[in-house]
C-alpha cells in the first residue's frame, strides 16, 4: 500500500468521520456540531470546532459549555489541530483543560488480502460482540445508538468457540471506510486477529466502492500504532479534547 494522500482536507475528513459516528442528539452552532450520547465515548459527546461558529468565539465557548450543562454532561470540545488553533486558545482561556491527543491515520484502501482467520460480518452486533467491546463493563443505552446509527455499518468477529476473541466496527460514508471499535480480548492478543479484522473490512469496504480508510487512535497506544503503521496507515493530523472541570 502506498502512502496516503488524503483527497479530503481535515475539516472535511472529520465531518465524515462524524457522520460515521452519529450521536442520538445532534445540533448547530454555525458550523460547529454539538453531540450528546449521554456520555457514551468523547467523540459523540463533545462539540466538533471545525468552521466557524457564527458568534464571537468568547461567546461560543460559553454557549458550548450552557448546551452540556442543560444536558447534565461534562462540557467537552473536539479541536482538530491547527485548524482549531484560535478556537483552542478561546476553550484554553475560559478554564476548559486540555486532554489526550489522537491520531487521525488515512491509506488508500488499496487491494486487501484475504483475512487470515475466518471473520465474521454482521450488520448488527451481537452479544458476544457487544460483550468483548464493552471488555467486562456494562454498555449505556445510548451505546447501541451510536454503534448502529450510521448508514452503512458493519460488525466484525472473530470467534473462539462461542467468545468473541476480536471485534471491530466499521462504517462507510462518501467512499471512505471508518473503522472503529477495534478490541482483541487479551487472551487472543498477538495472534494477528487485529490485522484480520482490518482486512476483513477492507474487503467488505472494496466490495462498495471505498477508495480510502481513516480511524482513530490514541497518541498513547503503541501496540495499536504498530498495527496500524503495518497496515500502511500515516497520521493525516491531529485532535484533542477540552473539557470544563465541573
Amino acid at each position: 500500500m502506498g502512502q496516503a494522500r488524503s483527497p479530503l482536507g481535515v475539516a472535511d475528513l472529520q465531518r465524515v468521520a462524524a457522520r460515521g459516528w452519529r450521536a442520538p442528539e445532534e445540533d448547530r452552532l454555525g458550523d460547529w456540531l454539538l453531540r450528546a450520547a449521554g456520555g457514551f465515548t468523547g467523540r459523540a459527546n463533545s462539540a466538533l470546532v471545525v468552521g466557524d461558529p457564527g458568534v464571537p468565539l468568547p461567546e461560543a465557548v460559553a454557549a458550548v459549555a450552557r448546551w452540556y450543562a442543560d444536558r447534565g454532561l461534562t462540557p467537552a470540545a473536539m479541536l482538530p489541530g491547527v485548524q482549531a488553533r484560535s478556537a483552542d486558545a478561546a476553550f484554553a482561556a475560559a478554564g476548559w483543560q486540555r486532554g489526550g491527543t489522537v491520531l487521525v491515520l488515512t491509506a488508500p484502501l488499496g487491494a486487501p488480502a484475504a483475512p487470515a482467520v475466518p471473520v465474521e460480518l454482521s450488520p448488527t452486533p451481537d452479544d458476544a460482540w457487544l460483550a468483548t467491546y464493552a471488555d467486562g463493563g456494562t454498555l449505556p443505552p445510548a451505546a447501541h445508538q451510536v454503534l448502529t446509527g450510521a448508514e452503512d455499518v458493519v460488525f466484525a468477529t472473530v470467534r473462539r468457540g462461542p467468545v468473541a476473541a476480536a471485534v471491530a466496527r466499521g462504517v462507510l460514508t462518501d467512499g471512505w471506510l471508518g473503522v472503529s471499535a477495534v478490541e482483541v480480548d487479551p487472551a487472543h492478543r498477538r495472534q494477528g486477529l487485529g490485522t484480520a479484522l482490518l482486512d476483513a473490512l477492507r474487503g467488505w469496504a472494496g466490495e462498495r466502492g471505498a477508495h480510502s480508510v481513516y480511524l482513530q487512535v490514541t497518541e498513547d497506544n503503541a501496540p495499536a500504532r504498530a498495527l496500524y503503521r503495518r497496515a500502511g496507515l500515516i497520521e493525516q493530523h491531529r485532535y484533542w479534547y477540552r473539557r470544563l472541570p465541573g
